[in-house]
């Protein structure tokens, strides 16, 4: 059954590697030598419960039970016998709040691209002045071609995304400035590859965990790069909805995570008013 999830996902999920691992390291080591049918809902509960009480992220042993489950489904499409019903269909899911706040103020913003720019890894500086200026995620800018980037419309389009769906992002002026300073090279399509490979980066974690430490900055993740942007925006009295196009949010309560990023904002408005009360 394993072995049928993993073919499946590796022809339609872009986390194969990560899903594979999952599987790998936890599903496989637990039920690998056990028959479908001896697998049962309150066994698999008590050995979730088993990875959260051992230290495992709640939003991991939430990906280990949708692996798990999923795997149950495929198996049962595919005419496995066993797989119907899934033992993993009725374990609850374990509500967890997975959201992390982390923004970055300008002056820490500054010290990361001094940092970033003083890395071995090239690419790393403006990596992280477009993930700052873009919102963008760290996978749809590795993976972005120059043949996406419309300098005239100052668009950058993503074919394929989180949600599945393409999308445009706005270029700022600074950012189409980083963007009309990146070498090219020859033969190659991506706008920021490895340029030892001229492929696109399978990961950039050694050069950004170098980086947060010279910037002092432990603990930020690439993705908080992305929240930055939306804060910046949004003291910039930018509102939540046009926030929530730039980063192609699919529901308006996805951006309402920043919405008390406007206190600032907000208090300049009623210091204004109280202000005006003021005038003779």
């Amino acid at each position: 059954m394993a072995a049928t999830y993993l073919q499946q996902a590796k022809l339609h999920h872009r986390s194969f590697a990560t899903n594979a691992g999952y599987m790998r390291n936890h599903v496989l080591p637990r039920w690998g030598n056990v028959r479908l049918t001896d697998i049962k809902g309150p066994a698999v509960a008590q050995w979730l419960a088993d990875k959260r009480a051992g230290g495992l992220a709640p939003a991991s042993v939430e990906k280990i039970r949708v692996i798990f489950q999923r795997s149950f489904v495929v198996g049962n499409h595919a005419g496995l016998p066993g797989c119907d019903p899934s033992p993993v269909r009725n374990v609850p899911r374990v509500k967890f709040t997975n959201a992390r706040e982390r923004y970055l103020t300008a002056e820490e913003a500054d010290r990361l691209r001094a940092a970033a720019a003083e890395s071995y890894n090239t690419q790393l500086s403006p990596i992280v002045d477009l993930l700052l200026f873009t919102g963008a995620r760290i996978g749809e800018l590795l993976r972005a071609r120059w043949d996406h980037v419309d300098v005239e419309r100052r668009a950058w389009h993503i074919p394929t995304t989180k949600t599945g769906r393409p999308r445009y992002v706005p270029l700022s002026s600074d950012a189409l400035t980083v963007i009309e300073s990146l070498p090219r090279f020859d033969g190659c399509p991506w706008l920021l590859p490895n340029p030892k490979t001229l492929e696109p980066f399978v990961t950039i974690q050694h050069g950004w965990e170098r980086a947060i430490r010279v910037a002092r900055l432990p603990g930020l993740r690439i993705h908080d790069l992305r929240h930055s942007a939306a804060s910046f925006m949004i003291n910039a009295n930018i509102d939540i909805f046009s926030v929530g196009k730039v980063l192609a949010h699919s529901s308006y309560q996805s951006t309402q995570r920043y919405a008390h990023l406007s206190d600032k904002a907000l208090l300049a408005a009623v210091e204004a008013g109280a202000a005006k009360q003021k005038e003779t």
